[in-house]
């Protein structure tokens, strides 16, 4: 017979989730096979197993998670989310030819109307294959951060900033000006939160990546861009300023922690040596590289000098989708073979990638990245309880080689169940597709 609870012991938590296999990403990786997950609020508050965590406390709520494996919620550290809308569009092209003849010419028809149905399509689609936080960079991003909050979702985001007039603020001045109003719009939200974003050093001159520093120094934030891509864009900085990419950042003094940097693909040696020495993040996007034909970027390089490299999706037009299951598997998968070493990339060392390294990239490791008592509750519960997802000998093995975004049966975020046996509690997905829909004929018409 169970014995009672010493009620002087146990504390009222708002969910538990038991008799699931937990997989908690902290620092001793450690694992609870028959484990549960207590909720209090936005944090949790108990991990263990199930006959210890179920002794501390009081659920208002549990959720029998059995045959399912509990995780981190993913973190997709790079993405251009509106651009779900352009789906498809333009495939089969190098970055250049797609940027300058499609996708260029097709942001012209966007407005924040639309750029706010394309990011709601976009949180439905991550929230439903585990995805609970993501980096954006893209037009109108004041409607991104109205999205992802409506959504329910974690997010960092960011009005993308050119040399050139933006369909959204028009001269970059303004672009500068919009970007400090959404850092002061949204400073105490406990989901959403401001980056300033240059597009690339191809876009952007000198004068105006200074600046975008300054203000981003001004407010403590971080500052994100898109850096040595490809080879082209390396050659084309080398013929402007008579320098690689990387150095070029060094020698206008913008190379710092406070750097985030996608793609990071065609790097000399002392490329790297200087991301490493300057504590800069990146975020490496292999499908969309490897779509574009942009390159292998040499993450297990980068890996060993310590830099944390996160995981990002890119858009939708050059991926095609925002599933981080199947962009881990395919990391892992890429490096074995350039390498063709099968022991590169472990599986564990990937899903990193795309919690913990997440995390650390965006400036959240104090909150999210791990099941650990006194994080954010950002929490994804995979059922394993499928064929391809059977026998399990370990759960972080299946979690990057099988595993798929529909897979993912819960995902919960800052506390609030946001998806539940499948069904989204914060969006009506039929409206947003009919709107995506309708977007679509309008941009092919």
């Amino acid at each position: 017979m169970n014995e009672p609870k010493d009620s002087r012991n146990i504390t009222e938590v708002d969910l538990l989730l038991i008799n699931g296999h937990v997989v908690t990403l902290n620092d001793r990786d450690e694992r609870h096979p028959h484990g549960a997950v207590a909720i209090r609020g936005e944090k949790i508050f108990a991990v263990g197993s199930c006959e210890a965590v179920q002794e501390s406390v009081n659920a208002r709520r549990t959720l029998d998670v059995t045959g399912c494996v509990v995780l981190p919620g993913l973190i997709n550290s790079h993405t251009h989310a509106a651009m779900t809308l352009f789906r498809g569009l333009a495939d089969d092209l190098p970055l250049m030819d797609w940027l300058q003849k499609h996708v260029f010419p097709a942001e012209q028809k966007l407005t924040e109307d639309w750029v706010y149905r394309g990011t709601l399509l976009a949180c439905a689609e991550m929230i439903r294959s585990g995805t609970t936080t993501f980096c954006d960079m893209y037009l109108f991003e004041h409607k991104v951060a109205e999205a992802a909050s409506h959504a329910g979702m974690r997010a960092l985001v960011g009005e993308v900033l050119y040399d050139f007039p933006s369909p959204n603020y028009g001269p970059w001045e303004n672009g500068l000006k919009h970007t400090e109003e959404l850092i002061r719009a949204w400073q105490k939200d406990p989901l959403v939160r401001i980056a300033v974003e240059p597009h690339a050093l191809y876009t952007c001159s000198p004068d105006l990546l200074k600046k975008c520093f300054a203000l981003a120094e001004k407010y403590d934030v971080p500052v994100i861009t898109h850096l040595s891509e490809t080879q082209s864009e390396v050659d084309q900085i080398l013929e402007q300023y008579g320098c690689r990419p990387v150095v070029h950042l060094e020698n206008l003094g913008l190379l710092s922690s406070r750097l985030i940097a996608d793609h990071c693909v065609a790097l000399h040696e002392s490329d790297m040596e200087l991301l490493a020495r300057r504590s800069v993040r990146v975020v490496h996007n292999p499908e969309s590289n490897m779509k574009l034909a942009s390159g292998i970027a040499p993450v297990p390089q980068l890996l060993s000098m310590g830099i944390p490299v996160a995981l990002g999706t890119d858009g939708c037009a050059s991926n095609n989708d925002l599933d981080l299951f199947g962009e881990m598997d395919t990391c892992a998968k890429l490096h074995k073979v350039s390498s063709l070493d099968p022991t590169a990339m472990p599986a564990l060392t990937v899903l990193h990638m795309a919690t913990r390294n997440g995390a650390k990239a965006l400036g959240l490791e104090n909150q999210v990245g791990e099941l650990s008592p006194g994080k954010l509750a950002d929490v994804i519960v995979v059922d394993f309880q499928k064929p391809h997802l059977t026998p399990v000998y370990d759960p972080v093995s299946h979690l990057v080689y099988a595993a798929r975004g529909a897979d993912v049966s819960h995902s919960i975020i800052h506390g609030r169940v946001v998806m539940e046996d499948r069904q989204l509690k914060t969006l009506d997905f039929e409206e947003i597709a009919g709107h995506a829909r309708q977007f679509a004929r309008l941009i092919t018409s």
